[in-house]
């Protein structure tokens, strides 16, 4: 059992140089304290995301830390031009001396999308040709390739990753049929939404992964996100959660507002009760916060539990002591039932 972090860096009231500050502060406390994978999510025109340049920041965080591994979940393929990224990519796997990994999406907002230049309807596409001109570079002498939105022709390739053939790959996912194109790759896993039916999906996925890898090997990683506050009580940890939720909403939420829509996949309650009570938030003592993420990750048949510790108003001071006593009090105890269960 590994634990992550998730951060989509959304604005919470501080100017952008102090909020910076802060996160990097909180970042080096995950290296301190042993966390496997920082991710982070690529946003455009929204207070969701103050960081849309993730290269730019994950540069700042790998100069001040030592052993956190950093991804991006995921890089937006249809806004990004492939070689451009594979290049990126090579450059921060090697300033992480091999710390690095990245997730691959088409994006979930068409709005994002279409404000750089992407015709929503075209991303599908666009992020599978561009996924084949990423796997061409890392493994080819040069680059040749012939798409309908990019076209190669002999181009040299002078960069390598650090890692061979490329940095670990990671995935998003919400179904059961989305399982089999990662499972066959190896590439790790993160899903979303209500424990209900994360099961089906990994259960789905060691399925497919174990046809695909008739050898054996280590299994890839197998991950969920929650929303998570350890406090001294379970009413401190709720109240927390109750005061910092709302302006999270709010950003995730402006821009769909904007143009009248609604996410389609990645739905969130407007209250953090209801986030509470669906279990995509787990805030209480860190026997309360064990006790509930232990049942999820039995329930969910998973091997990495990524939490998102900062979010909306949530103050910095709040979410350090909330980070430190989950890796002291929460994590272990996790990691001593799998060594039992096992």
């Amino acid at each position: 059992m590994k634990f992550g972090i998730f951060d989509q860096n959304d604005r919470g009231g501080l100017e952008l140089a102090q909020q910076y500050e802060q996160r990097i502060r909180l970042v080096q406390l995950y290296d301190e304290l042993g966390f496997h994978c920082y991710h982070m999510s690529e946003h455009h025109i929204t207070p969701l995301s103050t960081t849309p340049s993730q290269g730019v920041f994950l540069s700042a965080l790998i100069q001040r830390t030592s052993r956190l591994r950093f991804c991006p979940l995921v890089y937006l393929l249809p806004v990004h031009h492939p070689l451009r990224l594979a290049e990126e990519i090579c450059m921060l796997d090697h300033l992480s001396h091999g710390r690095f990994e990245f997730g691959i999406g088409r994006g979930a907002s068409p709005h994002e999308l279409e404000a750089l230049g992407v015709d929503a309807a075209a991303a599908a596409a666009m992020y599978a040709e561009a996924f084949r001109i990423l796997e061409a570079y890392f493994t080819e002498e040069s680059l040749t390739f012939a798409g309908r939105y990019w076209s190669f022709h002999d181009v040299p390739v002078e960069m390598r990753p650090y890692q061979r053939p490329h940095p670990p790959l990671w995935y998003a996912l919400a179904s059961p049929d989305s399982t089999v194109w990662p499972a066959q790759r190896g590439a790790n896993i993160v899903c979303g939404g209500p424990v209900a039916r994360i099961r089906a999906i990994t259960d789905r996925y060691r399925a497919e992964w174990a046809v695909a890898h008739p050898e054996g090997g280590p299994l890839p990683l197998i991950g969920v996100n929650r929303y998570i506050i350890v406090a001294e009580t379970d009413r401190e940890a709720q109240a927390l959660g109750r005061a910092a939720w709302p302006v999270f909403y709010r950003n995730f939420m402006k821009l769909w507002h904007k143009h009248g829509t609604q996410p389609v996949n990645a739905k969130l309650p407007p209250e953090f009760d209801a986030l509470l009570e669906s279990r995509q938030a787990v805030a209480g003592t860190a026997e309360t916060v064990r006790a509930e993420l232990a049942r999820q990750i039995a329930e969910g048949g998973l091997n990495y539990l990524i939490g998102s510790f900062m979010f909306g108003s949530l103050a910095h001071a709040d979410a350090r002591a909330s980070v430190r006593l989950f890796a002291e009090q929460v994590a272990p105890a996790l990691r001593a039932a799998e060594v039992v269960a096992a």
